[in-house]
């Protein structure tokens, strides 16, 4: 979304810089959702210790968990946790 070049490992779903997604997924790493809409970060909770980050698609307005890699940004991680979860 934001133009960065994203250089996954083969499980990388979001953008590091502006955590935005593209709904690729049904199982990890499968790449076989057909849907293909982007996917915007609506929140982040912790858990277990680290940062899981919520996803909603534009297209079919499904919700997806992410764990948020070092890689991420943190100031963006933590102002999504300031919102509530919502309901999926």
């Amino acid at each position: 979304m934001c133009g960065c070049s994203v250089h996954g490992t083969g499980y990388t779903n979001h953008c590091p810089r502006c955590l935005w997604s593209k709904h690729v997924d049904i199982n990890p790493g499968d790449r076989a959702n057909p849907c293909k809409g982007l996917m915007k970060p609506v929140s982040a909770i912790f858990e277990k210790g680290e940062y899981t980050i919520i996803h909603k698609c534009t297209v079919c307005k499904s919700f997806s968990k992410c764990k948020a890699s070092p890689e991420d940004n943190p100031d963006l991680i933590l102002s999504l946790s300031s919102i509530p979860t919502p309901k999926t």
